[in-house]
């Protein structure tokens, strides 16, 4: 049996822009999807503590370096500009790996700059 887990989180990111003339995706800074290890078009949730929204998208690697975190096409609507969100990735795990796992908890500060990563 497989089990849906946790791999890897983007705790407390702030959102940069939202761009609601695009096709759909979150845009995040390249050096945070590296870090949380998640892949760019992997499936991806977010929820937002500002507003209690919480919706499934995929990932699009944004410019390394720059902290961006955009809200493309209709997610546009799930939030603003300066919202704070968790950006979740899961992953199933069979029973003997679920022992071991340690999802990648990242956590972003001002600038959307890495604060702790494991």
């Amino acid at each position: 049996m497989f089990r849906q887990m946790l791999r890897s989180k983007i705790h407390r990111a702030a959102v940069t822009d939202a761009c609601l003339d695009y096709e759909g995706s979150l845009t995040v800074d390249e050096d945070l999807l590296d870090a949380a290890g998640i892949l760019p078009y992997e499936a991806i949730v977010i929820s937002n503590l500002n507003n209690g929204e919480r919706f499934t998208t995929y990932a699009m690697a944004g410019k390394r370096g720059s902290g961006e975190v955009v809200l493309n096409g209709p997610t546009a609507r799930k939030g603003a500009v300066g919202d704070q969100i968790i950006i979740f990735c899961y992953e199933y795990y069979a029973e003997d790996e679920i022992k071991r796992h340690v999802p990648k908890i990242i956590r972003v500060g001002e600038g959307n700059k890495i604060i702790t990563k494991p």
